[in-house]
């Protein structure tokens, strides 16, 4: 039986990739992992006794559209993080951030766009998923560079007005993964000034909003209020994941334009995985407390803090404002992960694995390809050790 051509471009997964790159030399010293962004800083104390009180919620099937009072809480922390009132129809929770930025081009993508083809905007580098679902859709994914140049954001507005006139979808990530870049108010104005006269949507992904530097960063929605855009051209997808430090939990959501709320919650229905009940009770009070969070980026910050004076002397480091990732540039990244692997047991992703190249020679124009992610995700002295021994070997 042929296998569908529509999934035969996909780039192997990042990790993957990593372990047949690294996995047969031994380490340098002690294995330090800096390659995966997975919070390791300590749950809310709050998930287990709240497990504990609702473990009869695993008997039942849970509320597709999630339960009204996680939906009330996503609400208020909207309210008070973003000062943005919605609606709990403006609301749907995700088994994950993944599934609704898969999920959300299934609901919202047309088949054509004036006629043609419909073209899905993606940063490049990229999170995986947003190539997935524009090519799961039948859409033609356009990468578009966010390298230092553009402020490591992708410039959308760069782009053919006939190109342009195609998008139906285009996906943001700010902060950004991998670069720590932050949208700013003149940034989301001009994406959504586009967006309103070539008539797309804008996919916002802000799941690193929550560790920032200096300020919390604004995001899609307080832009969109206080510009008077159009609600059903924008939705922000957020997750418990780094915020509170519960990538296991897979509880997020998605918010925005009632209309495409509903689409994606019709679609949800025939082809989702609604949270088990007793996960959506901790993520309702994971939403409704700030403490577990102001704590954990007190943690990230004093990592910005040791980076800064660890690597601050190595031409090219640039501090990230937000989000959990050194993005460093080291000429080539493949090769300077294989080594600081083989001589110090220190363990990066390849900047290239996130990007995409084009043409017959697809690494020679990846934005991603002269430079290694580091991710601050250990406990401090580790990150320093982790960081020093990099620094000795650039």
């Amino acid at each position: 039986m042929a296998e569908p051509r529509r999934f035969s471009d996909l780039p192997d997964y990042a990790f993957p990739r990593l372990r047949r790159l690294l996995d047969a030399h031994p380490p340098g010293g002690e294995p330090l992992a800096m390659s995966i962004g997975e919070p390791t800083h300590p749950m809310p104390s709050f998930v287990g006794p709240i497990l504990a009180a609702h473990l009869d919620g695993f008997r039942v099937y849970p509320p597709n559209e999630g339960t009204p009072e996680l939906r009330e809480a996503i609400a208020g922390w909207i309210a008070r993080r973003h000062g943005v009132r919605i609606g709990p129809e403006q609301i749907l929770p995700l088994n994950g951030t993944r599934e609704g930025l898969y999920n959300v081009a299934m609901a919202l993508c047309p088949e054509e766009k004036r006629g043609q083809r419909p073209v899905v905007l993606i940063p490049n580098p990229f999170y995986q998923v947003y190539l997935v679902a524009a090519l799961s859709v039948g859409a033609e994914p356009v990468f578009v560079p966010a390298t230092e140049e553009t402020g490591f954001l992708p410039d959308y507005a760069s782009l053919p007005p006939a190109l342009l006139d195609r998008v139906a979808l285009a996906y943001v990530c700010s902060p950004s993964n991998p670069q720590g870049a932050v949208a700013k108010r003149e940034d989301w104005a001009r994406l959504l000034d586009l967006a309103e006269r070539h008539d797309f949507v804008v996919l916002s992904d802000e799941c690193y909003s929550e560790i920032w530097r200096d300020a919390p960063p604004e995001g899609v929605l307080a832009a969109a209020a206080a510009l008077g855009a159009d609600p059903e051209r924008v939705y922000l997808f957020q997750s418990l994941s780094k915020r509170s430090n519960l990538a296991g939990l897979r509880s997020g959501f998605v918010a925005g334009g009632k209309a495409g709320i509903a689409r994606m919650l019709r679609l949800r229905s025939y082809a989702g995985a609604p949270l088990p009940l007793p996960l959506q009770r901790v993520a309702e009070a994971a939403w409704a407390d700030e403490a577990h969070v102001e704590a954990s980026r007190a943690l990230y910050q004093e990592k910005y803090r040791i980076a800064d004076a660890v690597l601050g002397g190595l031409p090219g480091y640039r501090p990230p404002e937000a989000g959990f990732f050194l993005w460093l540039p080291v000429g080539d990244g493949e090769a300077t992960a294989l080594r600081l692997w083989r001589e110090t047991g220190v363990r990066v992703l390849p900047g290239a694995y996130l990007g995409r190249g084009s043409g017959d020679k697809p690494d020679h124009d990846n934005p991603g390809r002269g430079y290694v992610r580091v991710a601050l995700v250990a406990a401090p002295e580790e990150v320093r050790r982790g960081l020093e021994r990099i620094r000795d070997r650039l």
